[in-house]
């Protein structure tokens, strides 16, 4: 799977037990929704969740939003029981948690034999498996879980995440390595559109798709700072137009703001190019 296919700036958490909430993420500006049957739901509703979500997603119009569901574990009471009940939906994927070795998703491929696998890297072990773990050729993603992962490592919470990068960055790697797509943690303060900002923007300047989201006044700003910025794009064209003339002239190079532009920056470009012009045909619709 091509990580750059289809955006992935805002993916947000809807829990399998909120009717209301399954409704309204028909109408969402996000770019994926995990619909999450583990930790967002109790004990005691696991089993009306599971039927729920069956229900909307069979009924409901999501779009052009990626439909990922976040099953229970398998060594749990219901993760057999999710999976049985999500055997030839039309989504985009199921979301195995706390994933810590590439045996997790080689049990979950011979359940599922017909849907994308994500995995959810929360733990160190998790971490130190990314590699083999993205392997599978099953695998769509990996999605960061912040904030068991921080619980396990013993971090302390910084806004600069300083802690966490060396985890961040690793699982990256992992999936870069094998051209998946990798979605950021959550950011658990969802009134401090401030300190989101900055963590998007970290996230984005490490290289994640997007940022998986809890709520949904977080929406616009992922979908703001994961999207290309105006300079992006317009630098961009400039770079295309520029290498153009310079082969058109026989050069190997071209210059643009006294920087040299070389076929790998065209390779970007043209990546940068093709998901503005993905993110606004979606924004369209």
């Amino acid at each position: 799977m091509d990580h750059a296919a289809r955006p992935f700036r805002s993916v947000l958490y809807i829990p399998g037990s909120k009717g209301r909430a399954l409704e309204k993420a028909q109408s969402l500006p996000a770019d994926a929704i995990i619909f999450d049957l583990e930790d967002a739901v109790a004990v005691s509703e696991k089993a009306r969740a599971r039927a729920l979500l069956v229900q909307a997603l069979m009924a409901s119009d999501y779009g052009r939003r990626a439909r990922i569901v976040r099953i229970n574990g398998l060594e749990t009471p219901w993760g057999h029981e999710d999976l049985a009940a999500l055997r030839g939906m039309a989504i985009e994927g199921v979301l195995l948690p706390k994933v810590n070795a590439p045996g997790d998703i080689a049990a979950l491929a011979e359940l599922l034999p017909d849907l994308p696998l994500w995995a959810m890297i929360e733990t160190p072990r998790g971490v130190l498996a990314s590699a083999a773990i993205a392997a599978h050729p099953r695998m769509a993603g990996l999605v960061l879980g912040t904030n068991d992962l921080a619980k396990e490592l013993g971090a302390s919470f910084r806004a600069d995440r300083l802690p966490l990068l060396a985890s961040l960055q690793h699982c990256l790697l992992a999936a870069r390595s094998h051209g998946l797509v990798c979605l950021d943690g959550v950011y658990n303060a969802f009134m401090d559109e401030a300190g989101l900002r900055n963590e998007c923007a970290q996230g984005r300047d490490m290289g994640f798709d997007g940022k998986t989201l809890i709520h949904p006044a977080q929406l616009a700003t992922a979908n703001q700072v994961f999207a290309p910025s105006e300079e992006e794009i317009n630098l961009a064209r400039r770079q295309m137009d520029a290498h153009a003339a310079a082969e058109a002239e026989g050069q190997g190079v071209a210059v643009v703001d006294g920087r040299i532009v070389e076929n790998l920056h065209i390779v970007t470009a043209r990546q940068i190019l093709s998901r503005a012009a993905l993110i606004a045909e979606m924004e369209n619709e």
